[in-house]
């Protein structure tokens, strides 16, 4: 089983770096593929909680090499600012491999970011303002700057010259903020290329002969399946492909060479940011979630909007992906709810939907089709095998399977690592 993909199947914080590191022991490579530090990963490591945005979640698996593709888009000084942190307590980050094709998060992106989110007013999209979608944009419009720029000051100064000819505009005559400097952008990224420096190559060739040699290399997305830039619930997604499809223009894979696409995803569902989400709760039920489910963002803080379970999404998620497993996280949440609705289709104006509207309107005004199930007062914390559950778990868990495309192949019963029931093996 040399290549396997992990992606998010809801709307993001399904709990992918958990899944990630559990099967860290068993992989050779560990590669972060789309997205930037605009989405964190919590793991859990012998009630050690590690907290990351930017590096993939095989930084904390010894052994592992850990990548960050061509795809993703990195703030170099918040990468700084991790290794700094996983080297303070004990961690090997010397391994690290960064895409010298990847493109660099520049601070006036970061800038952009914010004023023309607050420029937005209501129709904002719920950005974390750290100049992603900015970054992206440069990417698509061909004035980005990419890794490699830095380690040639020409190069360099000809790319940031050209990216600042139109932000200045926008910036000055827009948005009524001050002129950026070329020569402040240029000392800028020139005074954090060396240390970058050893950790640059062509990750796609590394990658390529890894899987040559025989070798495991996980896929791990940033964001998740809602979020997709083409798949998601457009206008309120990233910028990124964070599709299974994302992968193989991530990192230089082609999609021959991966056997295996895991979704993750909670036994309830989460969503942060604006844009439309069907099954979401405003009651105290959406609070208990939150509160149980420590539902605030990684990177951000910010608290989670709750709601119930969508097969819906599930379906779509697996049909898009072409999910083979599904790590469901989080069941233990649901201790001690009384009857747990599950979202199986929409109604929208009337009419049913039992597959995801891609009509961006109709979307927007779906609402929810629920089935009922009977809940559990055991306590399942921590709980390792499938028939030590209570009955009414199992049942849940066996419909939801039923329901979403794929089997459930995980679920996670707590945040640690071996807070886990295996049912089939995520990598042979």
């Amino acid at each position: 089983m040399p290549a396997v993909v992990v992606v998010g199947s809801q709307w993001g914080d399904e709990g992918k770096g958990k899944a990630t590191d559990q099967l860290g022991s068993q992989v050779d490579y560990v590669v972060k593929f789309n997205g930037g530090n605009n989405a964190g990963h919590t793991v859990v490591i012998d009630g050690e909680k590690y907290a990351l945005h930017l590096l993939p979640s095989g930084i904390l698996s010894p052994g592992v090499t850990p990548v960050i593709g061509n795809g993703v888009v990195i703030d170099i000084e918040v990468l700084y600012q991790e290794l700094d942190a996983l080297e303070s307590r004990g961690v090997d980050t010397s391994k690290l491999l960064i895409s010298g094709s990847a493109h660099v998060i520049p601070s006036y992106n970061r800038t952009m970011d914010k004023v023309t989110e607050r420029f937005l007013g209501k129709r904002r999209i719920g950005t974390t303002g750290r100049g992603i979608g900015p970054t992206y944009s440069d990417k698509i419009n061909r004035v980005g700057i990419r890794v490699w720029d830095l380690f040639d000051e020409k190069i360099l100064r000809a790319k940031v010259e050209g990216a600042l000819d139109q932000k200045n505009q926008l910036l000055v005559k827009v948005f009524n903020r001050r002129e950026v400097l070329v020569e402040e952008i240029v000392e800028e990224l020139l005074g954090l290329a060396e240390r970058l420096r050893p950790m640059v190559t062509d990750t796609a060739l590394v990658l390529n002969k890894a899987l040559d040699e025989g070798k495991t290399v996980l896929f791990e997305g940033g964001q998740a399946t809602m979020l997709d830039i083409d798949h998601g619930t457009y206008p309120f997604v990233t910028s990124s492909n964070a599709t299974a499809g994302g992968v193989c223009t991530g990192s230089g894979v082609g999609p021959t060479r991966i056997d295996r696409v895991i979704g993750v995803i909670k036994a309830y569902t989460t969503r942060v940011g604006e844009g439309p989400f069907p099954t979401e709760l405003f009651d105290e039920m959406g609070i208990y979630l939150q509160t149980t489910g420590g539902e605030y963002g990684v990177t951000t803080g910010r608290a989670r909007r709750c709601g119930w379970y969508d097969a819906v999404v599930a379906r779509y998620s697996s049909r898009v992906n072409g999910l083979t497993d599904i790590v469901l996280t989080k069941l233990d949440v649901l201790t001690g709810i009384e009857e747990i609705p599950v979202c199986v289709a929409y109604d929208v104006d009337g009419v049913r939907y039992d597959e995801m509207p891609t009509d961006q309107s109709a979307y927007h005004h779906a609402k929810p089709i629920f089935e009922y199930f009977p809940g559990w007062t055991e306590d399942i914390f921590g709980i390792k095998t499938f028939e030590e559950l209570p009955k009414n778990a199992q049942d849940y868990v066996l419909a939801l399977e039923k329901m979403s495309g794929a089997r459930i192949s995980s679920i996670g019963t707590g945040p640690a690592r071996d807070h886990t029931i295996i049912r089939h093996a995520l990598v042979d």
